[in-house]
């Protein structure tokens, strides 16, 4: 396909319907960042590699720098700036809670510093909790290795991603 082509796509985004007519090579990172204001994904790399500008399609992460803007059609995408829904209905909140039990967790344990891999990291964690509420340390580690952090090391990120996960088994019970 030539890059003059456009295709129009449809999609949820951070819970609402939406519908896109972009350039058929048009990356999902630019679509977002440049049509919608979500500056909360990051270009890094812009090579898929570092994670920074990671998105959640239906609940897996994705690089946006790399994931085609018409690939999202019918999909569930949501960013950084999706996770707290409004009036505290997303997955997760309590009523009146502004942030996800993740993006607490991050803030309460200094689990960032700069802040640029913080949105990407953040989604990552809150992609391994929806499928293992109770990951062991290894594997905390393990998933949130494919995201590059360059100021904090990992350890603070780990036991972020750990108390989120007791926080988010606390309630549900």
């Amino acid at each position: 396909m030539s890059a003059h082509r456009t295709r129009t796509t449809a999609f949820t985004l951070n819970g609402v319907e939406v519908s896109e007519t972009a350039p058929a090579n048009a990356m999902a990172a630019d679509i977002l960042r440049d049509r919608h204001a979500l500056t909360g994904l990051k270009i890094g790399c812009d090579q898929a590699v570092c994670g920074a500008c990671t998105i959640l399609v239906d609940g897996a992460p994705a690089a946006s720098c790399a994931t085609l803007a018409f690939t999202l059609d019918g999909k569930d995408v949501r960013t950084i700036e999706g996770l707290a829904a409004v009036g505290g209905k997303s997955a997760g909140l309590a009523d009146g809670d502004a942030l996800h039990p993740v993006q607490q967790a991050f803030k309460n344990n200094s689990a960032f510093q700069c802040g640029y891999c913080t949105p990407g990291m953040i989604l990552l964690a809150v992609a391994l909790l929806e499928r293992n509420a109770d990951p062991s340390r290894a594997e905390i580690t393990e998933w949130m290795s494919a995201n590059v952090c360059r100021c904090t090391g990992y350890q603070m990120i780990v036991e972020a991603v750990e108390a989120a996960a007791s926080a988010m088994a606390e309630a549900a019970a």
